[in-house]
């Protein structure tokens, strides 16, 4: 059993892609293999699967094993041939080549995620019954403080404008971290409060589910 603070945690949003590379196939294992063209990913690289698979497209893995023409995302189970069906995995794979720091900091809140339920009753009954039906939309929302000259500014401003999906990764005091997708937005008028420091807001819709790492 343990507890953590998030104290320490740093941010940081992908700067730069490599070109994409067509994935042909994606095996059903307990961690999915990726059949690739040509490519020269190594172990550790970070990449963003686009998928047939509506469980997998629009997330982030770190590469476990890799070849020329095959890459393994770490972590990655596809073992079910219901949620993964077989053969309709084939996509597109690109590696994150840098990261720019979002610095500054002051509070990175998520909201969203929830299980939502589908109600029902049969004719026969008193009472309803709830079965899971999926989760809402999550997104997170940062708080940082406000210096237009740190890098992170005009990357926040980038994406925010592009709206194109950008990963982005949190690394954890305890050497865990956790990557994300989505589409940001930013407002870079600063909050002014007497007494209190300037912040700005960036806001971050999740595309695909977050992936956690434990090291």
């Amino acid at each position: 059993m343990a507890v953590q603070l998030p104290n320490g945690i740093t941010w940081a949003l992908a700067a730069s892609y490599a070109a994409a590379i067509s994935v042909s196939a994606a095996s059903n294992a307990t961690e999915a293999v990726l059949t690739t063209a040509n490519n020269t990913y190594a172990v550790g690289d970070i990449v963003e699967f686009t998928s047939g698979w509506t469980r997998a497209t629009n997330r982030v893995f770190r590469v476990k094993t890799a070849t020329a023409t095959s890459v393994t995302l770490e972590g990655f189970d596809t073992t079910s041939t219901t949620l993964f069906p077989v053969g309709a995995g084939a996509g597109s794979v690109r590696k994150v080549m840098t990261w720019t720091p979002i610095t500054q900091v002051v509070n990175a809140t998520s909201s969203g995620g929830e299980t939502q339920y589908t109600t029902y009753s049969f004719l026969e009954s008193d009472s309803e019954t709830q079965i899971p039906s999926g989760t809402s939309a999550q997104s997170l929302d940062f708080e940082i403080g406000d210096d237009p000259s740190l890098p992170h500014h005009n990357a926040l401003k980038a994406a925010a404008a592009s709206r194109a999906i950008t990963a982005a990764r949190g690394l954890l005091p305890s050497g865990s971290v956790i990557y994300y997708n989505g589409i940001w937005s930013y407002d870079e008028t600063p909050t002014m409060s007497k007494g209190q420091i300037m912040t700005v807001r960036a806001g971050y819709a999740l595309q695909g589910k977050p992936v956690r790492y434990a090291s």
